[in-house]
């Protein structure tokens, strides 16, 4: 974008790479002095993104939202409107740091009020690292139904030979029912559907369209809604930023007949390697380079799928849940002489058998995946060992528990307002706070048993190395690649499976370490890192607008019901 290129470099990050800059080191960050403004008014409104009309929860009018665009050391401003009328509102930058401005991480309950009917809530961030990310609403569950959007902050890539981005490829599920509605029967589901159904995806979107056979459907439908497309040249190099906002599903994107170089996982440049299947979980991105063929009249399906249903017959369930109607989305790629007029004819060479649970319910390898900035692993002065369980509780609805916890929050009462205060030892136990006090180096060890679910499990305001993953549980020494581990904010817990990740503790904050499938974080599945809390308490300056935003919503909620019907994330 345009802005300063210091000492007339043609890049605005000057000679920085991703092999000789440290991203996680605040000098090395280039001081652009530019600020990218952007306004939205969140609102209801009635959408039919592939066909089916719905109830939907949008900013400005669009699904997907508007996508937020920056270099590198800009900073990003954000007024947000609510124009809803019963429920307040907030929205998370997935996937930025927030050092120095905690305040501005969007989760309500933990480190802000939500944004009460009505009022106006400016966010000011900083882009810290560079790449691929997303920004969606973290209030209940109400990017579900459409209000998120990507973000590209553009920095030197792993591999700086392509010739064209294409700019974000969004890949979800898609539900035909209301968030509330959804989680309502997350909470009181069983097999049998008494007396409710688990939510069952019924679409797969691409770019936030797709088609939906609308004799499936008593709801208003309009057939051959129509398909996001995409331009290729030939010959090109052509970079792809794959985003899985979806609400649940694990994703498989391919495109016929192509293999892919992946050159980043979510904000991590890696060194590139050839697939021709990029499996993502909820939250994660990955951008890959696709080089153009010959044909200038060529055309070509990419596609997402999630595979078969996870309640499908015995060895033939996939990792996600779906009505089995429409499980896949297409998109067309047209070379720069291809009749757009007429739909690709080709075909997936991708063998069904990689959809399958349990064994691919999972990311890529992780020796596959080496960050392009090396960064050895330290030893940990604070480790936490977490079950990750699911139950029905005493009232009958099923919820996820860490360590026999499942977390509630408070939108009156954020954590870190709290911790400001000094106020670290009167937390109830369902805030599932945990104070690291002068900690430097926190090690997560993660094991689910019981239900069989995968957990893409998203850490707040860092980068987590990735040290080990797999079935069953970690065998408390092996880590892969120790001199240079993986990192990314998002990585799954494989069904039945175990995670072991670390982070470096210098980042005064609270922060949220959660599953991202929408129902699990509405059931729960979330604990919060309190990180150098007397940093917090005597350094981080919580800007007046912050309480005034407490005092709105207090008001709000003064006169109103909350339908808080979850976990408040």
């Amino acid at each position: 974008m345009d802005g300063p290129h210091p000492g007339g470099s043609q890049k605005p990050w000057g000679n920085r790479n991703a092999q000789n800059c440290n991203p996680y080191n605040p000098s090395d960050i280039p001081n652009t002095g530019v600020t990218r403004h952007y306004s939205w008014t969140v609102t209801n409104t009635t959408m039919a993104p592939d066909g089916v009309e719905l109830a939907m929860l949008v900013a400005n009018g669009a699904f997907p939202g508007e996508t937020i665009e920056a270099n590198w050391g800009d900073w990003i401003e954000v007024a947000v409107t609510n124009g809803f009328t019963v429920e307040g509102t907030s929205i998370h930058w997935h996937g930025f740091l927030q050092t120095g401005t905690p305040y501005m991480d969007g989760t309500p309950g933990v480190t802000q009020c939500p944004i009460a009917p009505g009022k106006t809530f400016t966010y000011r961030f900083r882009a810290e690292l560079y790449g691929t990310s997303w920004w969606h609403g973290h209030y209940s569950a109400q990017y579900v139904n459409g209000l998120s959007g990507a973000i590209i902050i553009h920095g030197p890539a792993s591999d700086n030979d392509y010739d064209i981005d294409v700019g974000p490829v969004l890949l979800s599920d898609w539900f035909h029912d209301y968030e509330n509605n959804l989680i309502e029967d997350i909470f009181y589901a069983t097999q049998t559907c008494v007396p409710h159904c688990p939510p069952m995806s019924n679409n797969m979107l691409i770019q936030g369209k797709n088609n939906y056979p609308c004799n499936t459907t008593s709801l208003p439908c309009t057939p051959n809604a129509g398909l996001a497309s995409f331009k290729f040249q030939t010959g090109k190099k052509h970079r792809l930023r794959l985003i899985n906002h979806a609400a649940e599903a694990l994703l498989f994107f391919s495109i016929d007949g192509y293999t892919m170089s992946v050159i980043a996982n979510d904000f991590v440049p890696i060194e590139p390697y050839e697939t021709d299947l990029v499996v993502m979980g909820v939250g994660q991105r990955t951008d890959v380079i696709v080089t153009g063929k010959d044909n200038a009249q060529e055309s070509v399906y990419m596609r997402v799928t999630e595979g078969p249903s996870g309640l499908g017959p015995a060895g033939q369930t996939g990792c996600s849940l779906n009505t089995g109607v429409s499980i896949e989305a297409k998109a067309p790629i047209y070379y720069q002489e291809a009749d757009t007029s007429v739909l690709p004819n080709t075909t997936s060479a991708i063998n069904g058998s990689r959809y399958l649970f349990p064994t691919n319910c999972g990311n890529t390898p992780l020796q596959s995946t080496v960050p392009s900035y090396a960064m050895e692993v330290k030893q940990p002065d604070k480790t936490l060992a977490f079950l990750m369980t699911g139950n029905y509780n005493a009232t009958g609805a099923f919820v996820w528990y860490m360590n026999n916890v499942t977390f509630f929050g408070d939108y009156n009462d954020p954590i870190l307002y709290e911790a400001k205060l000094g106020n670290t030892d009167n937390f109830t136990t369902q805030r599932q706070v945990y104070d690291m006090g002068n900690a430097t180096v926190l090690r997560l060890v993660l094991t689910s048993v019981g239900f069989p679910a995968s957990h893409p499990m998203h850490i707040h305001g860092h980068n987590m190395q990735v040290l080990a993953e797999g079935v069953g549980s970690w065998d408390g020494t092996t880590i892969i690649n120790p001199s240079n581990p993986m990192r990314r904010d998002t990585q799954i817990v494989r069904p039945n499976g175990y995670l072991v990740v670390q982070i470096e503790l210098t980042n005064p904050g609270v922060w949220a370490f959660h599953c991202h499938v929408a129902w699990h974080i509405s059931e729960g599945m979330n604990i919060n890192i309190l990180e150098r809390p007397a940093d917090v308490k005597n350094e981080v300056a919580l800007p007046y607008v912050m309480a005034e935003t407490c005092r709105d919503w207090a008001a709000w909620t003064g006169g109103h019901v909350v339908p808080q019907i979850d976990s408040g994330l």
